[in-house]
């Protein structure tokens, strides 16, 4: 037997460890398989070469639980160490310059301190009293000369000659009693399936093979079915429903990437998860908290990313700033690009059918993304309110016409709520304008965005303005009310209202409008739902709603009701035309609406 020290110039380096790497304890379980795969993959190696003349055999790396010894054992058959290796890789870690590593990285994050330092085997002591590997190298062919390491978590280890029946390496953790959870069956299989679930060696825990060594993403696209992207789908995902296409990465040059994202059905609603993105490094997992590593835009996907190139054990800010890992964003935001540009030129219908789903994630792109805003513009599409999508250049030419303003500005109108605003959309329409529908979460946002883009650009939703007020007609109409009986009439309209709330205003409309039209000023009304979506306005969500109340000069019923003479009945008349305005808005409610119906009724009999 052979005791001595491990070489490290302060002897408090394993306190250091524990407290330092605590707050992260769990990854040392991935530290240890995947020093337990790398051994397996250099086995196979050696045996493809030729350099190992036996037979690589049964390859699994095997995880078990002894609750009566509390300890967990991870067991490999890879290429195993020899005594000169051990003293060579655990026992001369490279700590010659501890004192130094502590003073500097005493305060980084955990991860930081895994793997930069070579601390994936010592992590084992975050959890452990005692640490004890047994060890054959595949160069050695008496069993009798495996050999045996422990340490208690000092400086002070023994190593001796045991034996041990085939090649390959056993980790046995003594788990200490602050964790106990790794003894739990449920914890490491939570574990080993977050960590390991696609590591490429086969991994037995419970009986049961844990892992897929071969996912799709390590294939290559021609090898692979649409079934195929689907059912991998299904597997990262088990209750999502399918996803609307994919992109397989597949980059050699300038970096290593592989990886597939998926574009999920989002339903108009950008449902920005941090945890959809996988970030893996050789298929070991790194995180799934990709917030500031993607363009923000690119964490409405799904899938997996791996790249060789991206750190295993570092922090997020480390990767954040990490060259490589922007380039890899740079490009991923490309190939994102280029796919929509492809579907769109290849099958503009299907694109057309997926515009609800992928609209919110293009418009989304374009507002966070300089260069992805200028790929966009060649496929990005607006829908109007019968179904029918445009480019914006062919929006244009269909609006030019009669939707241009007296400034020359494009005048786009829209609706957020087909239903609720579809009296306006009617009257919108029977005067010849178009409509598009911008119904989605963030198009609040969008369309002041478009504004501040797209030049010579107006955006004007269907309820909030009358769109004659905006828009250059040859014909202007004169109003069938005298400046005189307005001003008899309008304390009248006021009186049925708050006039803290509404303004009442004339306006000569076509006689076919409402006799009173409820809009809401654009400015406020767009304030408010900036507010809503927490665009900056908070103090405008605690400001009172606002609208005009917009009397049709040449309505008949307006008419009569100027020229009524009973005081109660042209009291009557006011109040039932305000009261549609408000119906027609949804906002005529409770004891108000009751009175309506018995006014209602009263009239017609």
């Amino acid at each position: 037997m052979t005791k001595g020290k491990i070489n490290v110039q302060t002897e408090n380096i394993f306190p250091i460890i524990k407290k330092f790497l605590y707050s992260d304890h769990e990854i040392f379980l991935r530290e240890l398989v995947s020093n337990a795969t790398d051994a397996t993959q250099k086995i196979k190696t050696l045996t493809t070469s030729g350099d190992f003349k036996g037979d690589a055999g049964d390859t699994t790396i095997t995880i078990s639980i002894d609750k009566e010894k509390k300890t967990l054992t991870i067991s490999d058959r890879g290429i195993g160490m020899t005594a000169e290796e051990v003293e060579k890789y655990i026992n001369q870690i490279a700590f010659s310059g501890a004192e130094e590593f502590v003073n500097k990285f005493k305060d980084q994050q955990p991860a930081t301190l895994i793997g930069k330092f070579g601390l994936g085997f010592y992590s084992a002591f975050m959890v452990a009293d005692k640490v004890e590997v047994i060890t054959r190298s595949y160069k050695e062919e008496n069993a009798e000369n495996a050999v045996r390491w422990e340490c208690d978590g000092s400086p002070d280890y023994q190593i001796e000659t045991t034996s041990r029946a085939e090649r390959g390496t056993d980790v046995i953790l003594y788990i200490n009693e602050d964790s106990a959870e790794f003894l739990e069956t449920a914890r490491i299989d939570t574990l080993l399936k977050k960590y390991c679930r696609f590591l490429p060696v086969e991994i037995s825990f419970d009986g049961k093979i844990i892992n897929i060594t071969q996912p799709a993403w390590t294939k290559k696209p021609a090898d692979l079915t649409d079934e195929d992207y689907k059912n991998f789908y299904k597997e990262l995902y088990p209750f999502a429903e399918d996803p609307l296409f994919y992109i397989h990465l597949n980059v050699d040059y300038p970096f290593n990437l592989t990886g597939i994202l998926y574009f999920p059905r989002l339903k108009k609603q950008p449902e920005v998860q941090k945890n959809k993105i996988q970030l893996y490094s050789r298929q070991v997992f790194v995180t799934d908290s990709v917030e500031g590593i993607v363009p923000e835009f690119l964490m409405l996907l799904h899938g997996v990313i791996d790249s060789p190139d991206i750190p295993l054990n570092v922090s997020r800010s480390y990767l954040q700033s990490d060259s490589n890992v922007k380039k890899i964003s740079s490009h991923i935001m490309k190939k994102v690009a280029d796919k929509l540009e492809d579907i769109f030129r290849e099958n503009r219908k299907e694109f057309e059918e997926k515009w609800d789903d992928i609209g919110v994630f293009i418009k989304y792109g374009m507002m966070s993304e300089e260069k992805f805003m200028e790929r966009a513009s060649k496929f990005f599409l607006l829908k109007n309110t019968d179904d029918k999508y445009f480019t914006t250049d062919e929006y244009k030419e269909l609006i030019r016409l009669n939707q241009e303003d007296k400034n020359k500005k494009l005048v786009y109108i829209y609706s957020s709520d087909k239903e609720e605003q579809h009296s306006f959309i009617a009257s919108a329409k029977d005067k010849g304008y178009d409509v598009l529908v911008m119904d989605g979460a963030i198009d609040s946002h969008f369309v002041n965005f478009a504004e501040q883009k797209w030049e010579n650009t107006q955006f004007v939703r269907v309820d909030a303005e009358i769109a004659d007020k905006l828009i250059e007609k040859d014909e202007q109409r004169e109003s069938k009310l005298s400046e005189e009986e307005k001003k008899t009439l309008q304390p009248v309209i006021e009186a049925q209202v708050a006039k803290e709330q509404f303004t009442v205003q004339f306006e000569a409309l076509s006689e076919k409008e409402a006799p009173i039209v409820i809009t809401r000023p654009e400015f406020m009304r767009r304030m408010k739902d900036m507010s809503a979506m927490g665009g900056g306005y908070s103090f405008m969500g605690t400001m009172p709603d606002h609208y005009n109340m917009v009397v049709n000069s040449n309505h008949e019923l307006i008419l009569r009701i100027v020229k009524e003479t009973n005081t109660d009945k042209q009291q009557s008349l006011a109040k039932q035309a305000v009261d549609l305005a408000l119906l027609s808005q949804n906002m005529l409610k409770g004891e108000e609406l009751t009175a309506f119906i018995k006014r209602s009724l009263d009239l017609i009999q």
